[in-house]
Parts: structure tokens; sequence; C-alpha cells
């Protein structure tokens, strides 16, 4: 057999193995996104004059200066990172313009955001956006001070707020999307640890050490096409 002929027998395996591992990345890359769980809940945010970040504690554990300006969005997200924000700007000067001052007494504003009607539970829809201006004790928090202007409040067993003015109805944090093992979000408590939905032990083995490197289902998938190429080359060359 002449070289020529030779190199073009072994190229074929080797375009075909090339094919087949673009091909089984796609579907498994694919199979692990698809994956991804959203939750529709009540974020919690805190103005920092300008813009919002996101609260790295809980509305019934943070305690706010007078002057501060905090909000509430409810919204369908994954985590923190990707929560949506209140579509008002954090303007104390403008929420409070109209409630003076007074002694004994601090004022927290408040944007209460329940978002669209794309993040509605089913057959319901949400309120206007609105403002308010909270006067309450100098030591109170901001769960409080969202009660003092936008009862009834709702919360599940584990302290999560569930409702703001009655929106929702019903449902607490539940999933929307993605693997139905996963648990509902929690409310922040701790300042370095921003509320996050709660992985469960399966979501933890299949993430990985890293966080967000591939899945060991994705390895020995890529790994078994690997070894079915290797040996369509070996049989390649045997036939020569």
């Amino acid at each position: 057999m002449s070289p020529v002929r030779a190199a073009a027998r072994l190229r074929t395996p080797l375009v075909a193995l090339l094919a087949a591992l673009v091909a089984a990345s796609a579907v498994l890359l694919g199979a692990g996104s698809a994956q991804a769980a959203g939750y529709r809940y009540w974020s919690f945010w805190e103005g920092n004059g300008k813009n919002w970040e996101y609260a790295t504690q809980g509305p019934s554990v943070l305690r706010p200066d007078d002057g501060t300006v905090q909000g509430f969005r409810f919204a369908v997200s994954e985590d923190s990172g990707d929560a949506d924000q209140p579509r008002r700007a954090p303007d104390f000067g403008a929420i409070c313009a109209d409630t003076p001052a007074e002694d004994g007494k601090k004022r927290v504003a408040l944007v209460i955001d329940p978002g669209t009607t794309t993040d509605a539970p089913d057959g319901e829809k949400p309120p206007a956006l609105r403002t308010a201006c909270a006067q309450v004790a100098p030591d109170a928090s901001s769960a409080e001070a969202l009660a003092a202007v936008a009862k009834p409040l709702r919360y599940d067993d584990s302290a999560m707020l569930c409702a703001i003015s009655g929106y929702p109805k019903t449902g607490c944090g539940e999933q929307v999307s993605g693997d139905s093992g996963s648990a509902k979000p929690t409310e922040p408590s701790e300042p370095s640890e921003p509320s996050e939905p709660t992985k469960t032990a399966e979501d933890a083995g299949e993430e990985g050490d890293g966080g967000g490197g591939p899945s060991v289902g994705l390895l020995v998938g890529i790994g078994a096409v690997l070894l079915l190429g290797i040996a369509a080359v070996v049989q390649a060359r045997r036939r020569r």
C-alpha cells in the first residue's frame, strides 16, 4: 500500500473521531445546562446611594440606619448572582420627601417591586411597583419597617419572606424549572454569604469540587468516545 493511501485510510477514522467528540460534547454540555433551577421568591436589596446591592443579611436580622433605602423584588432567578433588582432607583430624598423627620424615630425608604407577569405564579397578576417611607423605632429591623407600610406579610416555617401585601397568595420560594431535587432559596443571614438556593448532596456531587467545572458524567462520556476513537484508529492500522 502506498504512503498516500495509508495516510488517507488513517485520516478517515480520525475525522470520524473528531466529529463524534464534537457531537458528544454538545449533547452532554447541553444536558448539563438544561438542569439549571429557577426559584420564584422575594429578593432583598440595599441601596448604596446610587445602585442596588444584594443584601447580605435577612430583613428580620438587619437593622437599618435612618436614611437607608431598601428594596424587595419578586422574580424568578437561579441565585443571588442573577437575581433581578428593583426597577426603581434607591433615592431616599424622593421616597421620603413627604415624611418629615421625627424625634425618637428613624425613616427607612422602601421600594417594593412585585415584578412582571412573566414571573407571577399561575392565575395571579402582580400589583404595581410602589415606594413607601416607613417611620419606625430606632432599633426596628427591616422586616418591621416593611410591616409598617406593606401588611399583610406572609412567612414560612423557616422565617423566609413569602408574600408582601398579600402577594403572591400562595407559594414560597418554589422551584419553577430545572432538577426537581433541589431545595428552595433561603434568606440571607451571614454578612459574607448572600442568599442562594440551597443545594442538596446530589447537586453538590454533580458540580464537583470546583463548582463550575465539568461534571463526572461529562468526563466519563468524553472518555468513552475517546476510547472508541482510539480503537477505530488501531483497527484501521491493522487493516493496512
